[in-house]
């Protein structure tokens, strides 16, 4: 499922999008999602100075205009959405359709997600500033709330030639591994194993393990051990190995560690220049 919006991000939804949508052999939604606004603010009642008639008809004008505001959206959505349609289609996504709905973003993704693979959805939404370098809001609740994979869009889309784990032995990025293993989302690929950290004997079994399954699968990990700053390797050894999708754990522990929030993946999706695929 590709979520969309009016931002600089959604061509490469799109298209990474039907990119996953081919990978899985699954049909891709498209979805536009329009956030109800909230009710406006109480104002003074300054009926006594411009006579009640003018106080009501200007309600019934701002009432007007706030239906008319709410057709213009949705209108925008539906021709956003039938460009995004044709875009996958051209792209080779399997059955490609749009749909629109009212609320919140995060709470339309949970109340959707028993039927989705895989979400996609760019690092920033159209309301960002991008000056700030911030990630999106929406991006942070969406990050929260579902249990779906997820995958986070770079401003470009680039086809994937070889992937990398960033992987440090804990039960979350053992999960990656074996969620990468299962999916035929990146079958085929060069695999690449990163890790920030000493080698321990826990790390080295670990890696042993994690070697073992994606080679099971068809895989021939490599892997690259680094201690120091995770966020720092992990961004050195993306551009260094040409790596086209960073696979990372929404939960983690030690290095590699926190939700979204979390120092290392807020900041390694901050400014990272590839896709990078959330896992739970």
């Amino acid at each position: 499922m590709a979520c969309l919006d009016a931002s600089a991000y959604t061509e490469s939804v799109v298209d990474h999008a039907a990119w996953a949508s081919r990978r899985l052999a699954a049909d891709l939604v498209c979805l536009h999602v329009l956030d109800r606004k909230p009710a406006r603010p109480a104002r003074a009642d300054f009926s006594g100075n411009i006579g009640m008639d003018t106080g009501v008809e200007l309600l019934e004008e701002l009432a007007e205009l706030d239906a008319k505001q709410a057709r213009l959206a949705m209108r925008r959505g539906r021709a956003l959405l039938e460009q995004a349609r044709q875009r996958a289609s051209d792209a080779g996504a399997i059955n490609p359709d749009g749909q629109q709905r009212h609320g919140p973003l995060a709470q339309a993704l949970t109340e959707l997600e028993d039927n989705v693979r895989l979400f996609v959805i760019g690092k920033r939404g159209e309301a960002a500033d991008f000056n700030t370098g911030h990630l999106g809001a929406n991006l942070e609740r969406v990050v929260r709330s579902v249990h779906r994979p997820l995958l986070v869009t770079s401003r470009k889309f680039q086809a994937v030639e070889r992937f990398a784990i960033a992987f440090d032995g804990s039960a979350t990025t053992r999960k990656c591994v074996e969620m990468v293993c299962m999916s035929p989302l990146l079958k085929g690929l060069p695999c690449h194993l990163i890790v920030a950290g000493d080698e321990t004997a826990a790390l080295t079994e670990a890696l042993a393990w994690a070697r073992t399954e994606l080679e099971q699968a068809g895989f021939e990990p490599e892997t690259i051990i680094q201690p120091g700053n995770a966020e720092q390797i992990i961004t050195e050894q993306i551009g260094e190995l040409d790596i086209g999708l960073l696979v990372m754990g929404a939960y983690g522990h030690s290095r590699i560690r926190h939700l979204i929030v979390g120092s290392t993946t807020t900041a390694v999706l901050r400014s990272s220049t590839i896709p990078v695929l959330l896992l739970r």
